[in-house]
């Protein structure tokens, strides 16, 4: 593998067009903190399968233009280059490509404020890192959640942008009420989607491709992703929440996202960062719950918005997790 990669940082170094091709494979993969190409490209077609396989193909699309323009405006606003190659400006604008197109209805203004927002999101992305640099922070997804957040609320004021009022299922508020019991096949289906969800797609052939980019890159960025699934769907269902939404993946992606995080990127392994990777997810589920009922009345999705949150918070804390 490592040779592999090797022949191919030596033909993206004599090459500005695979240099190009590479930033973007990567920034892909740094959706889920993989700064590797191979784990782009399998999280690239787990997202056009699943994109396809629920007959939504603007949304691949949508991922793909943001994801191109996020990178390009990058390199013309001439930040730092290393970040540019590692993909650290494109993952953001991805996700906002995927989000437009599946909580807005179809349109040319639809896609205008995708490009926009690929290319606003890099913009987000220098000022939130030069933000947190102080606190050797990282931006995580707070471009995206910020630049989404804003293009969906502007469609209430708008005609020609119309917001996909018909997602309401994807944003309904918990009902406890429902919380039924869950089989070993709805466990399963939620565990899968939990880590789909990430990438806004409900699918668990996608889920099994995005666990073998992780895999690819980092076998314990892998475990901890379906470690943050499964705690995170266990922890919804004892909690009471709806069935619907925990079988649906939507309670779970974020504690996935911070599962990774905690567990396996920002501190090193270990039985005291485990410990505070758990809680930390745990806390995520809570969060997720409490930002679900917060949005609700605006009908916006939470997006990433808990796993920031949560993040952030764990990391600001700094805490000393190295082995005594």
């Amino acid at each position: 593998m490592q040779g592999l990669l090797d022949w191919w940082e030596a033909r993206c170094a004599s090459s500005n067009a695979l240099r190009f091709v590479d930033v973007n494979l990567r920034g892909i993969g740094q959706v889920m903190f993989q700064n590797h190409p191979l784990a782009g490209l399998l999280f690239f077609i787990a997202i056009g399968w699943g994109s396809l396989a629920a007959g939504a193909p603007q949304i691949a699309i949508g991922g793909f233009v943001a994801l191109v323009v996020g990178s390009a405006t990058a390199y013309w606003l001439r930040v730092d280059e290393a970040d540019i190659h590692a993909g650290l400006y494109g993952f953001n604008a991805y996700l906002v490509g995927l989000a437009l197109p599946t909580f807005m209805a179809p349109s040319a203004a639809m896609w205008i404020c995708v490009a926009l927002g690929g290319a606003v999101s890099a913009v987000a992305m220098q000022a939130i890192a030069n933000l947190f640099k102080t606190w050797s922070t990282p931006a995580l997804t707070a471009p995206f959640v910020l630049v989404a957040w804003l293009l969906l609320l502007a469609t209430n004021a708008f005609v020609n942008l119309e917001g996909a009022l018909w997602a309401s299922d994807v944003v309904a508020p918990l009902d406890p009420a429902f919380a039924n019991p869950l089989r070993f096949g709805d466990f399963l289906q939620g565990t899968l989607l939990s880590i789909s969800q990430v990438f806004l797609k409900g699918n668990g052939i996608a889920a099994l491709l995005l666990l073998a980019g992780l895999a690819v890159s980092s076998l314990a960025s892998a475990a901890w992703g379906l470690a943050g699934a499964i705690i995170a769907v266990s922890t919804a269902h004892l909690l009471g929440a709806e069935s619907d939404l925990i079988t649906g993946g939507l309670m779970g992606f974020s504690p996935v996202l911070t599962a990774i995080a905690l567990g396996a990127v920002f501190y090193k392994p270990g039985l005291r960062v485990s410990i505070y990777a758990i809680v930390g997810t745990v806390f995520t589920v809570l969060v997720q719950g409490a930002l679900n009922a917060l949005v609700s009345p605006f009908a916006i999705p939470t997006l990433t918005g808990p796993f920031v949150l949560v993040t952030w918070m764990f990391l600001l804390g700094r805490a000393k997790l190295d082995p005594e």
